[in-house]
């Protein structure tokens, strides 16, 4: 792999992990358009976790007050007494619905859901709808004023992360919003809210780390999670600043350039539909009985 491109892709997944613009969508993107074998799913899975590893350290104080929050609660028979536990319950809530879904769809999110065009029509749309969400809520809502239903909901909009390209934060962020909370307060919902799901997420896709379609080293993998945890902590510090004094529009914007982009990459043939696919994976389209009676061209 290569020094150089694991620093590329750690900076990528560090940046556009918090960011509402889908890393899926630029770790699938990135190797394609440097001409560089793709990774895999094992490489993307170890990253990730350095990006887990950003969200603990940066809210560490905040988790370690909702874990004794809750504990209390749990102690006291009094679950909702603070906003502290109310926020516990909140995360636990919010993170059944893209478990459950997530396993439920498992075999459509790793295969057909994984096409490009998937990628580059969900950019678009959610950058609609947070365009929309920007221009309708209220924005005065704190974390101190969130309901059970508001945990659940915005859970829901988590869920919608899982098809390729729609950003879990993006997904997130605009179901803050939706719900009235401030942009900073949807923001800082939305990392807390990802531990759960990001943390089981990169456990699980560790399997595939004997299958690895890319051979890599101890030393490339140490770097690129540290390349990722660094400008991690970075994006969610900057993003957290932004969004104190400024709308996400820029990042709808981004959103529907990107997008474009892609479609018009991929009707023009310069970028394949199953670009970032595993290998000996059949692309989005062929059935794996036709995939396995001839090779597929990569």
């Amino acid at each position: 792999m290569g020094l150089l491109r694991a620093v590329v892709l750690g900076l990528v997944q560090g940046i556009t992990e918090f960011l509402p613009i889908s890393s899926t969508a630029h770790l699938r993107i990135t190797p394609e358009l440097f001409g560089w074998q793709d990774p895999g799913a094992a490489f993307d899975a170890i990253i990730q976790l350095g990006t887990v590893a950003a969200v603990l350290v940066y809210f560490r104080r905040d988790i370690v007050q909702l874990l004794r929050a809750w504990v209390d609660g749990l102690q006291r028979r009094d679950l909702l007494g603070t906003t502290e536990s109310r926020l516990a319950w909140f995360v636990l809530l919010g993170t059944l619905p893209v478990v459950v879904l997530g396993f439920l769809f498992k075999h459509a999110i790793e295969t057909s859901l994984r096409s490009l065009y998937v990628v580059a029509g969900s950019m678009i749309v959610l950058a609609l709808v947070l365009a929309a969400a920007e221009r309708t809520a209220r924005h005065s809502r704190r974390l101190d004023d969130m309901t059970w239903k508001d945990g659940w909901i915005i859970g829901l909009w988590q869920a919608l992360a899982l098809v390729p390209g729609s950003s879990r934060s993006g997904t997130t962020l605009t179901g803050g919003l939706w719900r009235g909370l401030r942009r900073e307060d949807a923001a800082r919902y939305s990392f807390l809210l990802s531990i759960p799901a990001t943390t089981a997420a990169g456990l699980f896709e560790l399997r595939h780390l004997r299958h690895a379609s890319t051979p890599f080293t101890g030393a490339e993998l140490g770097v690129a999670a540290a390349v990722a945890f660094v400008s991690g902590m970075l994006a969610i510090g900057g993003l957290l600043r932004y969004l104190r004094t400024r709308t996400t529009m820029v990042f709808v914007v981004y959103r529907l350039l990107l997008g474009a982009l892609l479609l018009a990459l991929l009707t023009s043939g310069r970028l394949r539909p199953d670009a970032g696919l595993e290998h000996g994976a059949p692309p989005t389209g062929i059935p794996a009985e036709a995939a396995r009676r001839e090779p597929v061209p990569r």
